[in-house]
């Protein structure tokens, strides 16, 4: 059996920009994406802590520091200061839950890391 599991997340980022006019996706600082092991183009899920938006795009990497920009239609879905949280799943097999540990990036205001937890 496969089941689609929680892989890693991004807990309580704070959005620092929303670009209506990009083509689209989540840009994350690229420090803080390799932290949660998230890769360019992954597919994401984002949810909005602020309104209970929730909406699916992809990641490209950022250069800035602390950078989550919400691009294209979905800067609609988000404000400047707006909490979220960026989250990936993946396909396991069920033998591979054995060991289990989902990678959790939690933030700070400034989307600096505070902690990384290896647990639900």
């Amino acid at each position: 059996m496969q089941l689609e599991m929680l892989y890693s997340k991004i807990h309580r980022a704070t959005v620092s920009d929303a670009n209506l006019n990009y083509v689209g996706s989540i840009t994350i600082d690229s420090k803080l994406a390799m932290a949660a092991g998230l890769y360019e183009g992954i597919k994401v899920d984002i949810v909005n802590i602020n309104n209970g938006e929730r909406f699916s795009t992809y990641v490209i990497f950022g250069d800035n520091d602390g950078e989550i920009c919400i691009n294209g239609a979905a800067a609609r879905k988000v404000a400047v200061g707006d909490i979220i949280i960026i989250i990936a799943y993946a396909i396991y097999q069920e033998d591979e839950l054995k060991d289990y540990a989902p990678k959790v990036v939690i933030v700070d205001e400034n989307n600096q890391i505070s902690m990384i937890k290896n647990e639900v």
